[in-house]
């Protein structure tokens, strides 16, 4: 399972990273899928591959006693020009997909009825990410 997108309007896209020098407050995204969750405490960027491999992380504990709703996705191209060649001729080929995010961003919900699984699993999903994360429960 890749996490980029199907079809877009256009192959590349500019850079806009004003959203990283916005020193926005941590957002009260509450939960509405499920009852436990996985939130940024700071903006970044997130490769399609890391989201994957934090949801099969999650997948490979939880199995079927929960269910997992993934709530980021990568939409942004990053393009990158091949190693060893010259400046100018063009912008390079896309490289990978990023999903870009703000600090408060919700990134998964989990609902379970075994919370100590829940914990495990989201643990090793905090291992796998770049950005700091927080465990939140619904009460």
């Amino acid at each position: 399972m890749v996490f980029i997108p199907r079809k877009q309007k256009y192959k590349k896209s500019q850079k806009r990273r004003s959203f990283l020098k916005v020193n926005s407050v941590y957002s009260l995204n509450s939960l509405k899928f499920g009852s436990f969750g996985l939130k940024t405490m700071e903006p970044g960027l997130l490769s399609s591959k890391q989201i994957e491999s934090m949801f099969q992380s999650i997948n490979k504990i939880i199995k079927k006693s929960g269910r997992i709703v993934l709530r980021v996705f990568s939409h942004e191209p990053v393009s990158k020009k091949p190693i060893e060649v010259r400046m100018g001729k063009g912008k390079g080929n896309v490289s990978h997909w990023v999903a870009k995010l703000s600090a408060g961003t919700l990134l998964c919900e989990l609902e379970s009825n075994f919370p100590f699984l829940v914990f495990k699993a989201l643990r090793l999903a905090q291992i796998r990410l770049p950005l700091k994360t927080k465990i939140i429960i619904q009460k």
